[in-house]
C-alpha cells in the first residue's frame, strides 16, 4: 500500500479530511476523491487551462498542484461560483455573447475570468486577451469570450455608476 498523508481542504465553502497519495494532483483530487467534476483535465502539463481552480483567491492549474500542497488552503472551483445554481453575470454574459463554444474550456475559463474581473473590473480588450491568454480552446472561438467578459465588466461598471451594487 503506498505511503498516505493525511489532509484537510476547504472547498466551495466545506471542509473536508482525507488521505491521498502524495502523488495525487490536486485535480485528480477534486475530480475523484471529492466528485467535484466541474474541474476538467486537458492537458495535464498545465498548458490549457481548463483545471483551472482557485486557490485562496488566486488561479491556479490544480493539475500541477499536488493535493497534498494544497493542505489547510481554501479552494474554490467552478461549482463554488454558483453554489445556488444561479448563474453568475459572467457565465449569463458568456452565454449571452456565444463563448460557450463545446464546453471543455469553459470551467476554467470562467473561474480565471471572475478571479480577473475581481482585480481588473474594468479591463480593456486587450487586458482580457492577455488574461484568457493562458487558455487553449480548440474550438478557437476567443471572440465571444471576450465580447461577454467586456460586456460583463460594463455591466459592472454601469452597476458602479449608478450606485445599484457591483457585479
Amino acid at each position: 500500500m503506498p505511503d498516505q498523508h493525511p489532509i484537510t481542504l476547504t472547498v466551495n465553502g466545506v471542509t473536508y479530511a482525507r488521505s491521498v497519495e502524495p502523488r495525487l494532483t490536486l485535480a485528480d483530487c477534486l475530480r475523484e476523491d471529492l466528485e467535484l467534476t466541474g474541474t476538467h483535465l486537458g492537458c495535464e502539463q498545465g498548458i490549457c487551462g481548463a483545471c483551472t481552480v482557485l486557490l485562496n483567491g488566486e488561479a491556479v492549474r490544480s493539475c500541477l498542484m499536488l493535493a497534498v500542497q494544497a493542505d489547510g488552503q481554501t479552494i474554490t472551483t467552478i461549482e463554488g461560483l454558483a453554489p445556488d445554481g444561479r448563474l453568475t453575470p459572467l457565465m449569463r454574459a458568456l452565454r449571452a455573447h456565444h463563448g460557450l463554444q463545446c464546453g471543455f474550456c469553459t470551467p476554467g475559463i470562467v473561474v480565471q475570468m471572475s478571479s480577473f474581473l475581481d482585480t481588473n473590473p474594468h479591463p480593456t480588450e486587450a487586458e482580457i486577451r492577455r488574461a484568457l491568454a493562458g487558455h487553449l480552446c480548440r474550438c478557437t472561438g476567443y471572440q465571444g469570450i471576450v465580447d461577454a467578459v467586456l460586456a460583463c465588466a460594463q455591466r459592472s461598471m454601469a452597476h458602479d455608476e449608478s450606485g445599484a451594487g457591483s457585479r
